[in-house]
């Protein structure tokens, strides 16, 4: 297959061998990379009893077809691994510029097994790899190990940790670029355990494509739609903060630890207050000219934002701002520059400081953290990152700590925290916080607020809208979303360069890109299999580690009403949901542990098949 190099990188910390590992091309025809790829390689070389920060885990850094070659939205790279927090199979996404080297690279990912002796990190420096010593490194954040690293090595892209992920905060992060996050999953912690420091990438080398005179006028004529199309030049414009103000309007703004929707001071964090006041510049990732990433400057209490770490995207207004109901815009701009140097997931840390908050309130713990205090934002961002007094309890993980405290409002899924997506105004998007193997995840399915209109995505079926609150009959939505973002997810393509609903629905732009990259030419039915079949894999990997079909739940509080706003009076009734998981069950084929080999034979994964035993 064109469009891949047929190999990946494949580094044992312990020995310090490096060696090419080569992948079938059957695979690459199956999965075609990214996720797909990513997950068959973990399934293969992680027992489900591995302990996820011990030796037998894997950290996989993967690319799809799409990277190194210029394509909007392709500046993206998945990292997965065994997740502290899941225990199970997990990949999160990053921007950026290091996924451009990579695809460069003469190799299509990356694979850790083992444990050095001493920190070190690996260069891969025009298709030479070695691993080098990092101890000086080690202790450093991730903005002073980025400029010595490319100090250097002149041109290179940087991933790496910072002091959270080296003291195995469940919650720690990978950075690429200063200001990139992957690891909502504790894959920085994953890497720490590794005493792994960084990447060091430079590419060298141009991908074989099947045809590159036709790829070169798609790729251009992507690139021109998303230009002159008026959303996403506003996106672009406001970034994703952009829907803060209006979420709130909208009755589903996360705030005060999930019992309310509305946050009154939402416009003083909102994504145009910032354009009003602390943004200083818009950064981009390699190829893309949508440039919706933020860049601030500012100062709290007399501790200064640099424009180095960027700015706060939405997730981080949210958790930081109305989630802990902080209205002051320069905390949480600091907050997300101390995650981003100390290697940390904002959306994690916001949610344990939310716990916190509503522990404090109700006397569950000793510490005073009121509501809405920037500085006990700040505190506990440093507490948790360096392990600190009771930040240490909640480094360990938000759940485990709220559990111990007697905490039964905690907002987490299969160990992972809420994202800033509030599902009893998104009820379908309820159904893929639970039914997901990464725990909870925005970024799995679609939203309900899309697929509202007419017509949202004919070519798939999708001829008539659907209502936000419905949740009758809303699993076959759920499944087809998801099978198409799991297959974006797989080309490993940006999901704000895709157009799932809608007029400017450009899947078939995109899968035109991938024939004349790869020569595949795919209906849109081969489309959803590849990503439904790549799902499948982590479902799979799930069950094999103890989940089963009862651990698909929400937090309580779901099941509540919102007090007040346009989403109010609408819990997720408990036993219509659980009614409508099993159609989703139903709809996948899956049985109490997933997916079942007739399924997987289905899916063309008979060889995976024989892998699973049912008593």
């Amino acid at each position: 297959m064109k469009g891949v190099w047929g190999r990946y990188l494949e580094v044992d910390l312990t020995s310090g061998d490096i060696k090419a590992r080569e992948i079938p091309e059957r695979w690459y025809r199956l999965h075609l990379g990214g996720r797909g790829i990513a997950a068959r390689l973990l399934l293969e070389l992680v027992p489900p009893k591995a302990d996820a920060l011990g030796p037998e885990n894997v950290l996989i850094f993967a690319t799809g077809p799409l990277q190194g070659t210029g394509v909007a939205g392709a500046g993206r790279h998945v990292v997965a691994a065994k997740s502290p927090k899941t225990n199970s199979i997990s990949d999160s996404y990053a921007g950026g510029y290091f996924a451009h080297e990579l695809g460069r690279s003469g190799y299509d990912g990356i694979i850790f097994r083992g444990v050095a002796p001493r920190p070190v990190y690996l260069l891969l420096y025009d298709g030479k790899a070695e691993l080098r010593e990092a101890e000086d490194l080690w202790g450093k954040t991730t903005g002073e190990t980025e400029d010595a690293l490319r100090a250097r090595h002149p041109g290179a892209r940087v991933a790496c940790i910072g002091p959270a992920g080296e003291r195995l905060v469940i919650q720690a992060c990978v950075i690429h670029d200063k200001t990139r996050a992957a690891g909502r999953p504790g894959l920085g912690a994953v890497m720490g355990s590794k005493r792994l420091k960084a990447v060091v990438v430079k590419g060298h080398a141009e991908k074989e494509l099947a045809d590159p005179d036709a790829f070169r006028r798609a790729r251009a004529e992507f690139a021109r739609t998303l230009t002159e199309d008026a959303s996403t030049v506003e996106f672009g414009k406001y970034g994703t903060a952009r829907g803060l103000t209006w979420l709130s309007e909208m009755g589903i703004l996360p705030t005060e630890n999930f019992r309310e929707g509305v946050f009154d001071p939402a416009e003083e964090i909102g994504g145009e207050r910032m354009a009003e006041t602390i943004l200083v510049d818009r950064e981009t990732c390699a190829g893309c000219p949508i440039r919706c990433k933020r860049v601030v400057r500012t100062e709290f209490r007399g501790r200064t934002v640099e424009p180095d770490y960027g700015g706060p995207e939405y997730e981080t207004l949210a958790s930081f701002g109305s989630l802990c109901k902080c209205s002051d815009l320069s905390a949480i701009a600091l907050a997300n520059q101390l995650c981003n140097a100390y290697g940390l997931d904002t959306i994690s840390v916001g949610v344990a400081v939310a716990t916190l908050m509503e522990a404090s309130e109700k006397s569950l713990i000793d510490e005073r953290v009121p509501w809405g205090d920037p500085e006990a934002v700040i505190t506990w961002v440093e507490r948790i990152a360096y392990r600190e007094g009771l930040g240490d309890e909640i480094a360990a993980g938000t759940e485990c700590f709220a559990e111990r405290i007697g905490a039964e409002y905690v907002m987490t899924i299969k160990g992972v925290e809420v994202p800033m997506h509030e599902p009893r105004g998104k009820v379908g998007l309820g159904i893929s916080y639970a039914v997901s193997p990464r725990g909870a995840t925005h970024l799995e399915g679609t939203h309900d607020t899309m697929i509202e209109g007419d017509a949202p995505t004919p070519e798939l079926g999708v001829t008539q809208g659907m209502d936000r609150f419905a949740l009758r009959g809303k699993a076959p939505l759920v499944k087809l979303y998801e099978d198409l973002r799991s297959f974006t997810n797989s080309l490993v393509l940006c999901a704000f360069v895709t157009r799932e609903t809608g007029p400017n629905y450009n899947f078939p732009l995109i899968r035109e890109m991938l024939r004349h990259a790869t020569g595949i030419e795919l209906t849109p039915e081969g489309m959803l299999l590849i990503g439904e079949r790549n799902f499948n894999l982590l479902r799979l990997y799930s069950g094999f580690v103890g989940y089963r079909r009862e651990h698909d739940r929400l937090p309580r509080r779901f099941h509540e009403p919102l007090p007040r706003g346009k989403s109010a009076g609408r819990p997720i009734p408990e036993r219509e949901f659980q009614e409508e998981l099993d159609a989703y069950y139903r709809l996948r084929g899956w049985d109490e542990r997933g997916p079942t080999p007739e399924r997987l034979r289905q899916l063309g994964l008979g060889e995976i098949a024989e892998m699973v035993v049912r008593e």
